[in-house]
């Protein structure tokens, strides 16, 4: 990946009239596909002064904003097709019926995300990319 690391943006998008559960749920599944998209956002280790050693979380804000899913569905339609240097990290809500990955990855390829609900997406890339696509979203609160 070629993204010059000081110039990314983060934003992850939900929608807010998902269940405690589910929104917490959807942010920690996409900030997992950020993550491992992305290592270097929090590939890390800090010592204080008691020698104690911790895995950072994240090295850059990671804003929470808010979108009913129509909205996250056409940010998301606009986001792709992805290029090598954008992460793109969607959370249809068919992924929440099934109780596995590899249902997940086989029934992937028959599904059309123009088509789905979609519950959150994580974008991460070049600052005015993500804020083009996001600068109208409101904090989740």
């Amino acid at each position: 990946m070629t993204i010059v690391l000081q110039d990314i943006r983060l934003a992850i998008i939900v929608n807010p009239d998902l269940p405690p559960g589910h929104l917490a749920n959807t942010i920690a599944a996409i900030s997992i596909g950020i993550g491992s998209a992305m290592p270097d956002l929090g590939n890390c280790r800090l010592t204080d002064s008691r020698q104690n050693t911790i895995d950072i979380s994240s090295n850059r804000p990671v804003p929470i904003l808010q979108a009913d899913s129509r909205t996250i569905g056409a940010l998301l339609l606009k986001a792709l097709p992805k290029e090598e240097d954008r992460i793109v990290v969607p959370f249809p809500a068919f992924a929440r019926s099934l109780h596995s990955y590899a249902d997940y990855e086989a029934q992937f390829p028959e599904r059309d995300l123009s088509d789905e609900t979609i519950d959150g997406v994580g974008l991460a890339g070049a600052a005015k990319w993500v804020k083009s696509l996001t600068g109208s979203l409101r904090l989740l609160r």
